[in-house]
């Protein structure tokens, strides 16, 4: 089963019919070769999935009559990973698409002390599209019903005081301490930092607001590999108590 993603104001579930542009429309007709007649599954990314039948393609978009919908349950487990930009943008984009096909719900670019690249103004707006073309293409491939939360940039102090999560970890490499949380049915933010990690004075901020510093081993991870290693620790831990209804 392919799934495709269409805004919430794209689909009319009284008249049963929606529509699908953008790059989803590209990626659906350019590349896949849909045409009109045929089944496709379509969700909005916040848990509705329709079945749909093609009606009508045009040249930027394409009409759709709903022949059925369900709404998908929220999972009850949760993971955000704040991780501070990084100097190589592919690296970052990378945690990207790894992290959503894990299973990440909220990813949140950070900026700490040591964030060597810092984007502001209109180039913010250019990376988060960029960004979230990237997440959707990987929450296609993955078949996620509800895309992650994609959040701008925020500084390290604003991350460690948003509220809402039951675990709040900051791997350090300063820790000896294993993650050692059970993370199944409860919300976990992991804070990453950037080149050169984090400083003595940022974790003890953090400590301050109720993160736990951690080790994930004692070998030194790149940024973006520890950020996937957080969403696999916990992806690990559902798989093991069975609660597939995560990802």
């Amino acid at each position: 089963m392919e799934l495709f993603y269409t805004s919430a104001e794209n689909i009319d579930l009284e008249a049963q019919s929606l529509v699908l542009d953008g790059e989803e429309f590209h990626h659906l007709v350019r590349v896949l070769r849909k045409k009109t007649g045929e089944s496709i599954f379509v969700t909005d990314g916040s848990g509705l999935c329709c079945e749909v039948s093609i009606s009508d393609v045009g040249k930027t978009s394409l009409k759709g009559e709903i022949l059925s919908h369900r709404s998908v349950d929220r999972p009850k487990t949760g993971v955000a990973v704040a991780l501070s930009l990084l100097k190589v943008p592919q690296r970052f984009e990378f945690f990207l698409e790894k992290a959503t096909e894990l299973g990440v719900s909220t990813i949140i670019p950070m900026i700490t002390a040591r964030t060597l690249s810092q984007v502001s103004g209109e180039k913010v707006q250019n990376k988060l599209n960029r960004w979230r073309t990237i997440v959707l293409s990987a929450a296609r491939q993955s078949k996620r019903y509800y895309l992650p939360q994609l959040c701008e940039p925020l500084s390290f102090r604003k991350v460690i005081a948003l509220p809402g999560y039951d675990f709040k970890l900051i791997p350090y490499e300063g820790s000896e301490s294993p993650p050692g949380v059970e993370c199944c049915g409860k919300q976990s933010i992991f804070l990453i930092g950037g080149e050169g990690g984090f400083t003595a004075g940022e974790v003890q901020e953090a400590r301050s607001e109720g993160f736990c510093a951690i080790s994930l081993g004692k070998t030194i991870l790149r940024a973006e590999t520890a950020g996937i290693f957080a969403v696999a620790y916990v992806r690990s831990q559902l798989l093991k108590e069975d609660c597939v209804e995560w990802f």
